[in-house]
């Protein structure tokens, strides 16, 4: 079992409002971004930082041209963590988290990502 944490604008009309959009239904939305825990890590807590990831076409690799080359400490500093723990049985998720963030832009450098390491499996589809 894991976690479902949820990284929130900590309003709706935050930095960036205009471009965060459901690919579905393109309403609006707060969330920021998604993700699901299954490690023992502990929770994100105040002043951990999403990171940003960045496409740099000089890096890019042939065979998957628009993948991420590149990362760095993103602009959204979260601020306050609710976790919501599950009180009847369920296979999905032990907890779902909610990470609320405000825009505090930092400048941070972008690091490299190591290249992508395609599966002999994959390779042969």
């Amino acid at each position: 079992m894991g976690k479902y944490i949820i990284f929130k604008a900590e309003s709706m009309s935050a930095e960036g409002w205009e471009d965060r959009r459901l690919a579905h239904t393109e309403a609006f939305t707060s969330i920021l971004a998604e993700h699901y825990d299954s490690s023992n890590m502990p929770l994100p807590e105040p002043g951990y930082r999403l990171r940003e990831y960045h496409c740099v076409s000089k890096f890019a690799q042939a065979k998957f041209p628009d993948a991420s080359t590149h990362s760095r400490i993103g602009d959204w500093e979260v601020i306050r963590v609710e976790q919501y723990t599950r009180k009847i049985p369920n296979d999905d998720f032990e907890a779902v988290v909610i990470c609320y963030c405000r825009y505090s832009p930092v400048t941070t450098p972008l690091e490299p990502m190591p290249d992508i390491q395609a599966s002999q499996k994959l390779q042969e589809v």
